[in-house]
């Protein structure tokens, strides 16, 4: 399709603050501001139309581990649950810590991605903490950002010292918060549900610690460092002091943390071990809170697929991770209806916010701007088949939940890379 009109849609594009029904034109891959001659018409009464939505936090396992998932099964994934954007993590096999695996990504996702992927470039090479990855030759290969997602560097100066040579790269810090002394070898949070369970637990501080610790290196190399998945009530607490005092810093939460509580993991599924792990009902109603005020700026699915027979094994010995693209939406939507987020605040979060933190030409509805677009239909119910994902992996707590809203159309470039049948 070179020419789309999606007519009588509710456009709700807050880059632009735009929220009212109207017609969206599209020509040549790009919006338009006005219908072309001969464009195909969708008719998106009822429903939202928004800009494309973006997933910071994904995990393609390619190259490395394409039994697990790959860029196409992951792309594919992602257009099913409205994103037209992902960033690919860099814990890769092996690890995305070179110009080389980089090349791949793009090469690969060129060839058989229905969407786009940006890859993330590691911290330190093979993401052991140690020595610094050649961040320059990154950025050139065309990394987004930096991260060691899956670890996290402990030694502080060498974290500055990346800060600092990001900084001189315009590349943001992405963090996976995780003191390793402190978590130590917990399975799940520490509290009453993990003393009633029997299992390890990871207490809420070994996330803080390192929250604080970004807090502060952000504010030395006056650069921005975005903390990953928090999943504790002091950590939003943290981000929200520091964002008074003007530090460049920001966070994202996922819908299982919002969304579940430690009580879940009761029946020893280990669908719902997860890193960081599920916390308590106040921790959960934190990062509502901190979603509604914007202290936490961006809603990401960090979508971890594993192996069916990695899964079925003790809880201790599990891998972390659940896969999230195909009901991110629907989950996040439940804050709409819950009256939780409006829903320009919601499409804000998967849009110019995650846009503006990576500086991607992308989240917009702006005439000329590319046109990955997203229909969505907020009240649609339905269930969720795990065996039906597009994934690879089957490792979702979510499997045969009642949901309400999804992704109607998916439209990357002017092309519809997924539309609901």
């Amino acid at each position: 399709m070179n020419s789309l009109i999606i007519k009588h849609g509710r456009v709700i594009d807050p880059a632009n603050r735009v929220d009212e029904v109207r017609d969206l034109f599209i020509t040549g891959g790009k919006i338009a501001g006005a219908a072309s001659s001969k464009a195909d018409v969708i008719d998106a009464t009822g429903k939202i139309i928004t800009p494309g939505l973006i997933d910071i936090h994904v995990h393609l396992r390619e190259p490395g581990r394409s039994d697990k998932e790959s860029i196409e099964t992951g792309t594919r994934c992602a257009a099913r649950g409205g994103f037209t954007s992902i960033v690919a993590m860099p814990n890769t096999t092996p690890a995305a810590d070179n110009t080389g695996t980089i090349a791949f990504i793009k090469q690969r996702a060129a060839e058989v991605a229905c969407v786009n992927v940006f890859p993330a470039g590691a911290i330190t090479k093979e993401l052991k903490g140690e020595e610094l990855a050649p961040i320059g030759s990154l950025k050139r290969a065309g990394v987004v950002a930096i991260t060691d997602d899956g670890r996290c560097v402990q030694n502080n100066e060498l974290m500055r010292r990346a800060v600092e040579y990001a900084k001189m790269f315009d590349l943001p810090v992405m963090d996976h918060c995780q003191d390793y002394n402190v978590a130590a070898d917990g399975v799940m949070h520490e509290g009453y549900w993990s003393a009633a369970l029997g299992l390890r637990g990871w207490p809420a501080v070994a996330e803080e610690i390192i929250v604080a610790r970004n807090i502060l290196l952000a504010e030395i190399t006056d650069w921005h460092i975005h903390c990953q998945h928090l999943s504790s009530a002091r950590s939003v607490e943290l981000v929200r002091a520091a964002k008074k005092r003007g530090v460049k810093i920001s966070a994202e939460a996922c819908p299982h943390h919002f969304t579940l509580t430690d009580e879940s993991v009761k029946e020893y599924d280990t669908n719902l071990k997860m890193n960081p792990p599920l916390r308590t009902e106040a921790d959960r109603q934190a990062l509502l809170a901190g979603l509604a005020d914007g202290t936490i700026d961006i809603i990401a699915s960090d979508h971890a697929p594993h192996c069916t027979y990695e899964k079925q094994v003790e809880f201790d010995v599990a891998p972390f991770g659940i896969i999230g693209l195909e009901t991110e939406l629907a989950l996040s939507l439940a804050l709409v209806h819950q009256k939780v987020l409006t829903l320009p605040q919601l499409i804000e979060k998967f849009t110019i916010n995650p846009a503006k933190l990576l500086r991607l030409s992308k989240g917009t509805l702006s005439t000329g701007a590319d046109a990955d677009v997203t229909v969505i239909d907020p009240v649609a119910e339905w269930t969720y088949d795990v065996e039906q994902s597009a994934s690879k992996a089957r490792n979702s707590p979510f499997h045969n939940w009642n949901l309400k809203g999804r992704a109607m159309i998916t439209i990357v470039g002017g092309k519809i890379a997924w539309q609901l049948e």
